[in-house]
């Protein structure tokens, strides 16, 4: 067997999801006083974290989080949390470009459910849905991008 095929024989990264929990939804309405034409900037906040469990190193626990807060320098008409905890087992990841990959799959496959539950907030709240556009995996989080660019916009138009 030459050193070309014992690379090739090296086993690929391989990952299942075992358990998906909402940890945390919420939505507050703010109070504020604001022409009725008035356009509110919704820039919503990712967030991701990603750690072994310490029993089992097979096991990475991945926490992605969206969040819109009010701030005195950019009012918003609500506050809203979403954040959903994953639970992956992971075989074969020992290179930082295998951690990258599972990074981006894992937000990848949590991703739809995150943005359902934003849509889902803001529609419970009586207000327009706030839809998240369809975004891949690797352009959410800056350190996924590589050479690509990506910026998440939304219109005003579209969100009260």
């Amino acid at each position: 067997m030459s050193a070309n095929d014992e690379k090739e024989v090296e086993a690929m990264i391989e990952y299942s999801m075992k358990a998906l929990t909402a940890d945390e939804l919420s939505f507050k309405v703010n109070h504020i006083q604001a022409a009725p034409d008035t356009k509110f900037e919704i820039k919503p906040m990712f967030s991701r974290q990603i750690r072994h469990a310490n029993e089992n190193p097979k096991i990475n626990i991945v926490m992605l989080e969206c969040k819109i807060e009010s701030t005195e320098d950019s009012p918003k008409p609500f506050n809203l949390l979403a954040r959903f905890v994953g639970v992956f087992e992971v075989q074969n990841m020992n290179t930082e470009e295998d951690r990258r990959f599972f990074a981006i799959n894992a937000t990848e496959t949590m991703f739809p459910f995150l943005r359902a539950a934003v849509a889902n907030l803001t529609a419970d709240a009586l207000i327009n849905p706030l839809t998240l556009p369809v975004v891949s995996g690797a352009t959410l989080f800056p350190d996924d991008r590589g050479g690509a660019q990506y910026t998440l916009n939304l219109d005003p138009k579209v969100v009260n």
